[in-house]
This record gives structure tokens, C-alpha cells and sequence, in this order.
């Protein structure tokens, strides 16, 4: 069921609107003027809204510009029976989402408002979706460990400057390269990962550099690798301490030389892309142990930011429970719920070995396991395995 206000100066037309509408469980409202639908569209919320073009005071063109100032998200259907072609373009510029002629098809009439419900639907949804992408991957924190690395990445993310980071798994490495690539020239181009650890060293060439086709058995098409998807934004290395060392051979000739080449091509390819790289490792001591590239390294590491550990700053984690108390429970469709200040003095005694990836599954358990408000308690029960 939708709230639907009907603007029109004839009241015939706006009674049996309202009567058609009703029969369809829609919640109906009208106005005998624009002055008057324009108050009412400030004064209440609506789903969708039905205007007259040809009206005496305020035409139906300065309505719908009114309205868009007013309820920008509310689509706007423009009636009328006596307009010219150029004025219902002008309302539709204007913002208008349709134009429907009188004598009103009634079948057409329905069938544009169930499209506009929907669109609208749709937008909300969108915009929900955003917000929620948005949250995962803000950084949240307001301790001086963190702060320090909020400034890097503003001071660092306009350039094109390579950069590494280091920091123990769940610190958030990857949240950081995404902040670097979001707020840098390149945000509008892909942001690519390539998880080193994750790939076996006999097909990390082919996943970096991509492959032509018959190049080995099982290329049965040609491949674009992840520097040529990432082409124009950001590559992130992660967990770089992991690649062979041929692998890293040809990663450096591709940063030296901004070119690639397909496993199967003796063809250069050249590339335009950010090189962000990030390691739970000691590579000083990955080079002394003949594991990493020195020269590599000091290809990778023109910048180098660490991420704390949870344990080291710990005087986040009341916003790190507020913020991930939201988004958990919206993943659940669950109410917000309330976590006591002895709660949180808890989750601070704890020894964060996981950093800020236990963390959050650690406050979604409390969710799930406990009532509507968290306590101290509560976390000595659920939130340490028994070893502890």
C-alpha cells in the first residue's frame, strides 16, 4: 500500500482518483491547487505523487521544481489533458518520473505507478546498500595509534607513491589499502587484491600477468591478469611475503618498467596501476633468511605505514562495539543491543590474538548467544574460549 497525494483543480478528476486508488489499497490524499499540494507534500511523507499540468496560481512545471527541492525521491507522475509536447518535456526535465494524457487510461495509470513504486524501492534499497558498504569499510578508532595511520593515508593517498603495509593478520591491512585507493585520483578505476598466500606458486604468474591462449594445459582461452584488470586504479599485494621468488622477480620487472607480459606472449603490455603491497611478515628478516627480493622490497616499500594491533589500542573498542553491534545486527535483522560499561571493561582485559577479525566475531556471538543487553558476565561466559 502506498500514500499518494493527488494535485488537480478538477474535483471530479481528483474523486475518482481517489476512488480508483482506494479500491487498489492505496492510502489517498488531494490537493485542489499546487499551493495547497505543495504544503501538504511538506508537511507529510508520500510514496508517489499525481499532478495536474494545467492548473490556475502555480502550473504543474513549477510544481514538480518545487517538489524536487521538497521530496527529491518521490516520483512525480504529471496528468493532463490540454498540454502541449514541449511542456510535459519540461517537466520531465524538470524531474518528472512520467507523463500520462487524460481522459486517463486507468490499466496505463496503475501499470506507472507499481513501475515507479518499484524504481523507487530499488533506489532505497541502493542507497542502503551503499551506506552499508560504506560502514564495513570505514576505519573506526580514535586512539593515537590510529589516528597516525589516518594521516598517513591522507597525506599519502593523492600521490602515487608505492606503499607497504605491515601489521599482524585481522588489523585491518586491507581496510587501509582500500582507504588509500578510495581517496586517491585513482578511486574511480578498479581496486584489484591478489592474496599471494592464497595462490600456488605455479599459477601466480599467470593470475598477475594472465596467460594466452595453449600457454600450459589448461589455458584453454586467453586471460587478462590482475594488473591489466586493476589497469588506471590499484593493485594490493597481500600477504606479499608469500610470493616465489620468480614471482617476485617479475613483479619487479613490471614495476620498473610499468609493462607485463602473459605467461605464453613475448609481447609487452604496458600498465598503469598503483602498487599498494602488505605482509604479516618481517621481510628485513625474509631477506637475511634468502626469502625476499631486497631490491623488491625497496621498490615496494617508498612508504611504509603499520597497522596496531587490536592490544595496541585498545581505548577503541567501545566505537568498534557500537560499530559492529550495527552491523551485525542488521545482517540478522535484529534489534540494536545494549552492551554495559562492565561489558566493555571486559572486552578490554582480553588478549586480542586476532585482532579486530576476532573482535568482530567475537561481539557476534555475544549477539546471538546473549539478551538485550550485554554485561560483563555475559563476556566472561561467551567471549573467552576455555583455555583462557
Amino acid at each position: 500500500m502506498a500514500k499518494i497525494l493527488v494535485i488537480d483543480d478538477e474535483k471530479p478528476i481528483r474523486n475518482t482518483l481517489k476512488e480508483i486508488l482506494e479500491y487498489e489499497d492505496h492510502q489517498v490524499e488531494t490537493a485542489s491547487d499546487g499551493i495547497e499540494g505543495l504544503e501538504m507534500a511538506t508537511e507529510n511523507k508520500f510514496d508517489i505523487i499525481l499532478c495536474d499540468i494545467k492548473m490556475p496560481q502555480m502550473d504543474g512545471v513549477e510544481v514538480v521544481e518545487k517538489l524536487m527541492d521538497i521530496c527529491p525521491d518521490v516520483p512525480v507522475i504529471m496528468i493532463s489533458g490540454h498540454a502541449t509536447v514541449e511542456t510535459a518535456v519540461e517537466t520531465l526535465k524538470k524531474g518528472a518520473y512520467d507523463f500520462i494524457e487524460k481522459p486517463l487510461d486507468l490499466n496505463r495509470l496503475l501499470v506507472t505507478i507499481r513501475n515507479a513504486l518499484e524504481r523507487k524501492d530499488l533506489i532505497i534499497e541502493t542507497q542502503k546498500l551503499k551506506r552499508k558498504v560504506s560502514k564495513t569499510y570505514e576505519m573506526i578508532g580514535q586512539s593515537d595509534a590510529i589516528k597516525k595511520v589516518k594521516d598517513m593515508i591522507d597525506r599519502v593517498a593523492p600521490t602515487d607513491a608505492r606503499v607497504l603495509i605491515t601489521g599482524s593478520n585481522g588489523t585491518g591491512k586491507e581496510l587501509v589499502a582500500r582507504w588509500m585507493h578510495e581517496k586517491s585520483q585513482r578511486a574511480p578505476y578498479p581496486f584489484v587484491e591478489v592474496n599471494c598466500a592464497a595462490i600456488p606458486s605455479e599459477l601466480i604468474e599467470s593470475e598477475l600477468f594472465g596467460h594466452e591462449k595453449g600457454a600450459f594445459t589448461s589455458a584453454h582461452k586467453q586471460r587478462k591478469g590482475k594488473f591489466e584488470q586493476a589497469n588506471g586504479g590499484t593493485i594490493l599485494l597481500d600477504e606479499i611475503g608469500d610470493m616465489s621468488l620468480s614471482a617476485q622477480a617479475k613483479v619487479l620487472r613490471a614495476l620498473q618498467e610499468n609493462t607485463i607480459y602473459r605467461v605464453g606472449s613475448d609481447k609487452q603490455i604496458r600498465v598503469d596501476v598503483r602498487v599498494i603491497a602488505a605482509t604479516n611478515k618481517d621481510l628485513r628478516t625474509e631477506i637475511e633468511n634468502n626469502n625476499f627480493r631486497e631490491d623488491l622490497y625497496h621498490r615496494l616499500s617508498v612508504i611504509l605505514i603499520h597497522v596496531p594491533s587490536l592490544n595496541e589500542r585498545l581505548e577503541d573498542i567501545p566505537l568498534l562495539t557500537e560499530h559492529f553491534m550495527g552491523l551485525v545486527c542488521d545482517d540478522y535483522g535484529m534489534p540494536q543491543k545494549t552492551v554495559t560499561e562492565d561489558a566493555i571493561k571486559e572486552l578490554q582485559k582480553i588478549n586480542w590474538t586476532g585482532n579486530i577479525r576476532e573482535f568482530r566475531n567475537v561481539l557476534e556471538r555475544l549477539i546471538i548467544l546473549c539478551e538485550d543487553v550485554i554485561t560483563g558476565e555475559d563476556v566472561k561466559t561467551f567471549a573467552q574460549p576455555i583455555s583462557r
